[in-house]
């Protein structure tokens, strides 16, 4: 039985009760004001269910929105309030057209991002002396900042990590005791790898835990195994966007699946297709990309959002008794990632999970070219220091192999010289799709 009841905690009756409240009360406070809303809602003002009200609503997509931000800039006419009400920016790295998409929040809107993080914290097991470590830039980029300022309101110790070197980032981790890591599954790997140069044992360390985010490879079991077993600590995958805020997390009784936080949002699971709601298999389990309304950025909401992340269901009983959604190994891919070679439907988070089992992989690079109308993947992987030419070359056959028996296509595998591929600190970018 559980012992306190929070409010991810509440069973489903309860949680579409409270969804269904404060969905009215967010119609109500975009309707009066907001101008990117009042337009997708006129033709539903109708209808006095919420719930039924919101299936009514038209998608919005991140190409809705970009288009909003260029012909209104700099923010876009998602506002609900006047600009002096604001007092939060934070922006993405960069679309297609290189320009970022930004974000505006409300002191409450902003709270309520604390609210979310105060759930995540819970539901990871995050301890009263628990000090927590941000080795990440704290630039515009929304990162893990709620993450930090959340953990600081309860009380523990956050150690910022920006303009820090790796190697001053892990001394930072090391000479404060810091139990708690939260970067992302690259960088994870990066400090293990420096760690590793500067003979520091990671495992034996102060680190019970990394909450790790911005990727899928907390969900991809070779890379959680890697980071794991380097530093000796248990890996929580977390899933969020700039625009939507923290709304996903693994739970200590949950290893390997992701947990929404449903008392902040409404989640739908769709055809991508198709657009209509994705139907169960037998076993209860639905697949598709996932739709996200945030209840509680009144500020600057999202409903019905198109995350272009694809799902899967898990329909067993959680362990714990929570009701909340489950998704099974988390964020599979990005539906806009998907490519096509001899027949087979391939993510790049699918190849880097056959690459992140060799050890001796120190990075990679993979890079998609259409040849005679079809898409042709070559991968540049960088041994580890130290490897004869023999063992590289036995390495390069052996991946090259493995993405054959288990992706069932042939990847042009080459070489590349030690330390000749970059190393990242937030998203790593190792996928690129090559126009000739």
């Amino acid at each position: 039985m559980l012992a306190m009841k929070t409010s991810e905690n509440i069973d489903r009756r309860e949680l579409t009760v409270r969804q269904s409240e404060r969905l009215g009360e967010l119609f109500a406070a975009v309707e009066a004001s907001n101008p990117f809303w009042q337009p997708r809602l006129a033709e539903s003002a109708g209808v006095s269910d919420p719930l039924e009200r919101l299936q009514r609503l038209p998608f919005v997509s991140k190409s809705d929105l970009v288009a909003d931000q260029a012909a209104s800039p700099p923010y876009g006419t998602n506002l609900s309030f006047g600009r002096d009400a604001y007092s939060r920016l934070h922006q993405t790295s960069g679309t297609s057209t290189g320009t970022p998409m930004r974000w505006l929040d409300t002191p409450d809107s902003w709270q309520w991002f604390m609210d979310c993080w105060a759930q995540i914290f819970r539901l990871v097991g995050l301890r009263d002396d628990d000090r927590l470590a941000f080795p990440f830039s704290f630039g515009p980029f929304v990162g893990f900042w709620a993450a930090f300022e959340g953990a600081n309101r309860l009380g523990n110790l956050c150690l910022a990590g920006g303009g820090m070197t790796s190697q001053q980032r892990l001394r930072l981790i090391a000479d404060n005791e810091a139990t708690v890591v939260c970067c992302t599954p690259t960088y994870a790997l990066r400090l293990a790898e420096v760690a590793a140069e500067s003979g520091l044992d990671l495992a034996s360390g102060s680190v019970r835990m990394l909450i790790v985010a911005g990727e899928p490879g907390g969900a991809i079991p070779a890379i959680r195994q890697r980071i794991e077993s380097a530093w000796g600590a248990r890996v929580f995958d977390h899933w969020g966007m700039t625009e939507i805020g923290a709304l996903g997390v693994e739970t200590v009784e949950t290893p390997g699946s992701l947990s929404i936080l449903e008392t902040e949002s409404i989640a739908e699971v769709i055809d991508p297709v198709t657009g209509q709601a994705a139907e169960p298999d037998d076993a209860g389990v639905r697949r598709g990309e996932l739709v996200i309304t945030n209840l509680g950025r009144v500020g600057s909401p999202l409903i019905r959002y198109r995350t272009g992340d694809l799902v899967e269901t898990d329909p067993t009983p959680c362990p714990a008794g929570r009701s909340l959604l489950r998704f099974k190994g988390g964020i599979l891919g990005r539906a806009d990632d998907m490519i096509t070679i001899r027949g087979n439907n391939v993510f790049p988070s699918s190849v880097e999970a056959v690459l992140r089992e060799f050890d001796q992989i120190a990075e990679f690079r993979i890079e998609v070219r259409t040849v005679r109308e079809m898409h042709h993947m070559q991968i540049q992987i960088e041994p580890a220091a130290g490897l004869s030419a023999a063992e590289a070359g036995d390495l390069k056959n052996r991946a090259a192999a493995a993405i054959r028996d288990r992706l069932n296509f042939n990847a042009e595998i080459e070489l590349v010289a030690e330390g000749s591929l970059p190393r990242f600190e937030l998203k790593g970018r190792r996928f690129f799709r090559i126009e000739e």
